[in-house]
């Protein structure tokens, strides 16, 4: 006889993306149980910026994915209010050279075709926008969809809002799955939880649980730090970065890469970035990654170097070689999606990866074609653990 079923779908993980998969599956219909052996945003979302990007993302799928998340955090924010500390501030990229000017005009000029608006500033005006940039930057582009929330508060506020049943210190153990091999819930330590469908919302660690259900999803952690300043009066307006910084999100290598990225905070601290390793799941303080993250940052904005850091802190960002999320079914193991491997993108492709995740699982077209998304796309031998 088959168990009699806790809920329609199990969702394990409660990050950002798990409770926005929980909020549009909620919202579709269905009954909604949220399970993660931390607590609500303790992962990658808690160690988060919160940034919610469409200026770092050239024309593709990523980029279709992070407009329709941009439309619906617009809403969210709209019936959640203040709550989540959203701020439309918009994002500066500024170029340190002519060469590197003209290659992020060469990247804004593809982003305008594919519908970001991405506004040239000339190194004149660049000053109007930010009046304490350093001098002699050679000019920037003006990205106004860019936005910002609170990630742990976001998250918090969509997993009340879906009403889903949450379950926190929980730990999954196994995927359950009938003799043909359909998905049928999750053993945790606590007790088996079943239901017809399974999400995989456990970011970095999205791969160990497709190897409980049997399947091989190749995410591994890329470990980035924030520093963290003392509370300031408003001096930064605009989430600020370097030219470099999306060719090296790009990179392949797991050796350190730093580029700097500065923005104000609805609290009043500046977050500090960017760093990207592969070094598993070593949460060590780097110093020298700290110092560099200083430097690039005073080197952008020179009043900073007066300003004391309070804290720094690192998280692990859910990494797939071909740098694109898995969103939507997976063929090997019917009844399990996944909804994983955004990489640093992850709170800003949320909501859109929870809508195609709610249509798949009740059998809608999904709004944007999840091809390129698809969790079966990797083949073993291509990715070194």
């Amino acid at each position: 006889m088959s168990k009699p079923l806790t809920c329609d779908v199990v969702v394990v993980g409660a990050g950002m993306t798990g409770a926005a998969c929980a909020l549009y599956a909620a919202r579709a219909g269905l009954d909604v149980t949220v399970v993660d052996r931390g607590s609500v945003a303790g992962g990658t979302t808690g160690a988060g910026e919160g940034n919610l990007l469409v200026s770092d993302k050239a024309p593709g799928p990523e980029l279709e994915l992070a407009l329709l998340s941009h439309r619906l955090w617009a809403q969210e924010a709209q019936e959640l209010g203040q709550v989540v500390e959203y701020e439309a501030k918009g994002g500066l990229v500024v170029a340190e050279t002519s060469e590197a000017l003209d290659g992020l005009r060469t990247f804004a000029d593809a982003q305008r075709t594919a519908g970001v608006t991405a506004d040239p500033v000339p190194a004149e005006r660049l000053h109007d926008l930010e009046p304490r940039l350093a001098p002699g930057l050679a000019g920037g582009v003006h990205y106004p969809q860019d936005a910002q929330v609170m990630p742990a508060l976001a998250a918090a506020h969509l997993l009340r809002a879906s009403g889903a049943r949450l379950l926190t210190g929980r730990e999954v153990t196994g995927v359950l799955r009938t003799p043909a091999g359909a998905v049928r819930g999750v053993r945790t330590d606590r007790g088996d939880l079943h239901a017809p469908a399974v999400v995989n919302a456990a970011g970095p660690w999205g791969g160990e649980l497709a190897g409980l259900a049997g399947v091989f999803l190749p995410v591994l952690p890329r470990r980035g730090f924030v520093l963290v300043t003392e509370p300031l009066p408003p001096r930064i307006r605009h989430k600020v970065y370097a030219a470099d910084y999306v060719a090296d999100v790009a990179g392949d290598s797991a050796a350190l890469g730093t580029s700097p990225v500065v923005e104000g905070t609805a609290a009043g601290p500046v977050l500090i970035g960017a760093s990207r390793e592969r070094v598993g799941f070593d949460r060590s303080l780097s110093l020298p990654t700290v110092r560099a993250l200083a430097a690039g940052a005073t080197r952008l904005f020179p009043f900073l170097s007066g300003v004391r850091a309070l804290r720094t802190y690192a998280g692990f960002r859910p990494y797939l070689s071909d740098h694109l999320p898995a969103v939507g079914p997976d063929p090997r193991a019917p009844g399990l999606f996944h909804a994983c491997g955004h990489e640093g993108a992850g709170i800003g492709l949320a909501t859109g990866t929870g809508l195609l995740i709610a249509q798949a699982l009740t059998g809608r077209t999904p709004e944007l074609d999840l091809a390129p998304f698809r969790p079966d796309r990797f083949e073993a031998e291509e990715t070194e653990w």
